[in-house]
């Protein structure tokens, strides 16, 4: 569809009408312009939804509206999408599933370990959706594209996310933050995306924004807004 029929939610809902339309991809910011135009949804309509992420009202809104939601997370260059998952209706995490065909979705710590359940860890993709790299960015391409050490073929590379993640007990991936929203407090390396996670988690939090403030000189405090 063209840029105007995608920012107007009338012309939106008329085009999936007219269309006969039975699967839609589009970003959170476009599904919350549908609800919002007053969109009652579709029988054996399939939301397939990414690039942004998602708040758990949005889902439990179009899963009365749809036959099923789909959470899809990949970052371009892994072409495009690496996870998904079904997402069902509660006030649980948002999980972004596991990895799709032929695709490899690896949990590590600063050292390249695999992290275990319930701990955090950079997100680091592999597989047949990688991109060769960036086009004459060398020095980006050997920070960010690396040779996968759980495989045996000397050609394999994964690619470095930037994203904070943690597996749930059934070995579903959680996506957090990005990684570079770690700060260092008293000595100790925190991921303010963790605490924003867990703090949703709480069912009378919607969002959660954590920050550090330094009120007092040299008096570093975690702050978290929600």
């Amino acid at each position: 569809i063209d840029r105007d029929a995608s920012k107007d939610g009338l012309k939106l809902i008329e085009l999936l009408k007219n269309t006969g339309t039975t699967v839609m991809q589009a970003t959170p910011t476009t599904w919350r312009l549908l609800l919002l135009s007053g969109w009652q949804g579709f029988d054996n309509f399939k939301i397939l939804i990414g690039a942004e992420p998602i708040p758990r009202d949005l889902i439990n809104e179009l899963l009365d509206r749809a036959d099923s939601v789909w959470n899809m997370y990949g970052p371009t260059e892994t072409t495009v999408w690496s996870t998904c998952e079904q997402m069902t209706k509660g006030d649980g995490p948002v999980l972004i599933g596991r990895p799709i065909a032929n695709t490899q979705v690896y949990l590590l710590d600063p050292d390249m370990n695999q992290v275990p359940i319930g701990t955090p860890g950079e997100i680091y993709i592999g597989g047949d959706g990688v991109t060769r790299g960036y086009l004459n960015r060398p020095e980006l391409n050997e920070k960010t594209f690396l040779a996968d050490p759980f495989r045996s073929d000397q050609n394999a590379v994964l690619y470095k996310t930037g994203d904070l993640g943690k597996y749930d007990a059934q070995g579903r991936i959680q996506h957090l933050a990005r990684i570079d929203k770690q700060i260092k407090i008293r000595g100790f390396r925190v991921e303010l995306g963790g605490i924003e996670a867990a703090l949703c988690d709480h069912s009378s939090v919607h969002q959660a924004v954590v920050t550090v403030r330094e009120d007092q000189k040299d008096d570093q405090r975690l702050v978290a807004y929600i």
